[in-house]
């Protein structure tokens, strides 16, 4: 993921800290860690493993009440991706304070198994 200058708006690798996870700030704008819990939520069927822990979404950029995901799916002909990109829109769109949702689909870098979070990676054996 590329650094978010401080005049961007916040994504996952900046999210504010000071925001609760269970809803919006006080002035109504949501986190990158309120959208990444929500993402955590769309599991991909074929593996029943949640997309965040599978190295699928790549980043999420919120700008006040507008959320966009980059997200890949683990192949160009993934017969859920439909299912799965759907979803992820649906749980987002859940989070309150949510009111727009982008969902880019990104094959670049391609993703690989080492994008699995290292404790999912090591119980699936890899």
């Amino acid at each position: 993921m590329d650094e978010v200058m401080s005049d961007q708006p916040e994504s996952l690798t900046d999210a504010a800290a000071e925001q609760s996870p269970e809803g919006p700030s006080a002035d109504g704008a949501i986190s990158a860690d309120q959208a990444k819990l929500a993402l955590r939520r769309v599991k991909d069927p074929e593996l029943n493993l949640n997309i965040v822990d599978l190295g699928l979404v790549y980043d999420i950029v919120v700008d006040g009440s507008s959320v966009r995901v980059d997200m890949s799916l683990t192949s160009p002909g993934c017969p859920s991706g439909p299912e799965i990109m759907g979803e992820a829109e649906q749980q987002l769109r859940t989070v309150p304070g949510v009111t727009d949702v982008v969902m880019n689909l990104v094959w670049s870098p391609p993703w690989t198994p080492e994008r699995i979070e290292p404790r999912v990676r090591a119980y699936m054996g890899f």
